[in-house]
């Protein structure tokens, strides 16, 4: 698991007026209010203008999305072909999401999306470019503007999955492996070894 590594914290902590409380712990807790600090987001690699001069059309929504064509890319790319209306559910359980269309052809050929509690984590998924467009930036355009919308919504312990032989595209994007000695873990239906 990847995290991503702010350089900016977007909290900083301020004492509120004391109120007495019979409940301590209550009060404790009272006694601290967030002051949001603006978060100063990635400058893109490439601008919106310069996506669509190129041919290329960035949504952030799943209208138009033709849902067999994204399940294409994912196939394209390694990813198991997917049930289309689990994809769809999974879609409409998505906090944030980006696409990019190829003008030419209306077909999605970059795409990820973060799901998450809305406030402190999001988890990024499904980070895929279509391997005839791979190595022309798209890939870091989505990335950039699905970190940037995250930040902007104050959410900073931003995480993903990546296999091993892509670590290297999402450290310049500010991702991290296991900072501080954090590690991930994920279910397994497989029995431990004794």
């Amino acid at each position: 698991m990847l995290l991503f590594n702010p350089i900016s914290t977007p909290f900083t902590l301020k004492p509120t007026a004391h109120h007495h409380n019979h409940h301590r712990n209550l009060t404790v807790f009272s006694q601290i209010q967030p002051i949001p600090i603006p978060i100063t987001t990635t400058n893109l690699s490439i601008s919106d203008e310069s996506l669509r001069t190129k041919g290329f059309n960035l949504h952030r929504t799943i209208t138009n999305l033709n849902l067999d064509h994204l399940n294409s890319v994912f196939v394209a790319v390694g990813f198991p072909r997917r049930d289309t209306e689990k994809i769809q559910i999974a879609l409409e359980n998505t906090d944030s999401l980006l696409w990019i269309e190829y003008e030419k052809t209306k077909r999605p050929v970059a795409f990820a999306r973060a799901t998450g509690d809305g406030v402190f984590n999001a988890i990024i998924w499904d980070v895929v470019v279509d391997p005839n467009f791979q190595g022309i930036g798209l890939g870091k355009a989505v990335m950039e503007r699905l970190v940037n919308e995250l930040l902007r919504k104050g959410i900073t312990n931003i995480a993903l999955y990546s296999e091993p032989r892509v670590l290297g595209f999402y450290r310049p994007l500010g991702f991290v492996v296991d900072p501080d000695g954090i590690r991930g873990m994920v279910y397994s239906r497989r029995k431990n070894k004794k």
